[in-house]
């Protein structure tokens, strides 16, 4: 949704990507436009096994020539900041984290593809160690970094020893009044990897055998949360989005575990005037106003455990008369769509030239 805004501030920018698979009838929001790709396109298993190739993203990414442009916009999240510029441009970065994989969750990532021991982990740690050095140097390129939350803006300067502005990605905030009554379930949506923590949800609703939860979303995780999943946790897999917004917006809160970066999720569930139980590190101590607050939008609790999340339940249904949907909708409103446009539009007119601008991203 970022890149899809950005184009439309600047229409007429060209776009590259390191690889561009995305199927014509999806790139109405790109306004139709195709990437100049690197040569990661063209090798034959890049659409099925893109990740595979992470040794020679910096490399690509190096390849593309934006040499004509004053302006440089990189939407990065791994590799996109480092396209080579040259002192006559100006270079923003809009920083989604530093590269995931060489710093915070370097181990994680380890552990979870087999690669944490033997000479196969010998072999990806050298990798990963190149890649970290590769990426700090690279910063130096970015003329000017834009994190999406005060928590990235933290780990772009302990990774790259860089400040950054804070300009929060957009969410869009749906018209849904009146609001549907709320119902007796929980929820909660997300890609069924293991740092959304879906296990520790639905181990807390093991705790809480009175109360429902329904999980929508789909992941490598499925099966394993499944078959930990008691009887009043329904799991119901991807759903068109009405439909899952039907579920949000008719239930009782959104749950939510993760340590994100900032976390969508929970503010699409309040723009739909649902509250949010969410844990309190990461972007959602950002972006839902607690109990504390005048006008709560949910409960944030503090430890990462399925016995806080519990807690947290129990918490939110003793306050919950406090928090209402009009509430809720209004804090969402703060990162609508018209908001980011404009807020980013002021910090690149501020910085950099009004001239040919080049899109890059990864």
């Amino acid at each position: 949704m970022v890149l899809a805004e950005i184009l439309r501030i600047y229409p007429d920018a060209d776009l590259f990507a390191l690889v561009d698979f995305l199927p014509q009838a999806d790139r109405g929001p790109l306004n139709g436009k195709r990437a100049t790709t690197s040569f990661l396109q063209r090798v034959p298993f890049a659409r099925a096994g893109f990740r595979m190739l992470l040794p020679l993203f910096p490399r690509a990414i190096e390849s593309l020539d934006v040499s004509a442009y004053d302006l440089v916009i990189s939407s990065s999240h791994a590799v996109a900041k480092g396209v080579r510029t040259h002192p006559g441009q100006v270079h923003v970065c809009y920083c989604y984290t530093p590269m995931r994989y060489a710093w915070d969750l370097r181990d994680q990532y380890l552990a979870q593809t087999g690669l944490d021991r033997g000479l196969r982990g010998f072999i990806a740690k050298r990798m990963l160690a190149r890649l970290r050095a590769w990426d700090r140097a690279a910063s130096e390129r970015v003329d000017h970094f834009v994190a999406i939350s005060n928590y990235i803006a933290e780990r772009i300067q302990r990774s790259y020893g860089r400040d950054s502005a804070v300009i929060y990605p957009p969410v869009a905030v749906k018209p849904v009044e009146p609001f549907p009554p709320r119902g007796a379930h929980y929820v909660t949506v997300s890609q069924l990897v293991p740092y959304k923590r879906i296990d520790l949800i639905v181990e807390a609703f093991r705790l809480l055998p009175e109360r429902e939860l329904v999980v929508i979303g789909e992941g490598p995780e499925r099966a394993r949360i499944a078959a930990i999943a008691p009887r009043n946790v329904r799991m119901l897999g991807r759903l068109p989005d009405a439909e899952r917004d039907r579920w949000v917006a008719g239930a009782r809160a959104f749950v939510f575990a993760a340590e994100e970066d900032f976390g969508i999720a929970p503010l699409e569930a309040q723009a739909l005037g649902t509250p949010v139980i969410a844990y309190a590190v990461g972007g959602a101590s950002e972006t839902i106003r607690g109990l504390d607050a005048s006008a709560p939008s949910g409960v944030l609790y503090g430890e990462q455990s399925a016995a806080a999340i519990a807690k947290a339940v129990a918490e939110f249904e003793q306050s919950e008369s406090r928090i209402t949907a009009s509430a809720c909708r209004e804090n969402a409103r703060r990162f609508d769509v018209g908001r980011f446009r404009r807020e980013f539009r002021d910090f690149v007119d501020a910085h950099a030239p009004k001239s040919r601008v080049a899109a890059a991203q990864r």
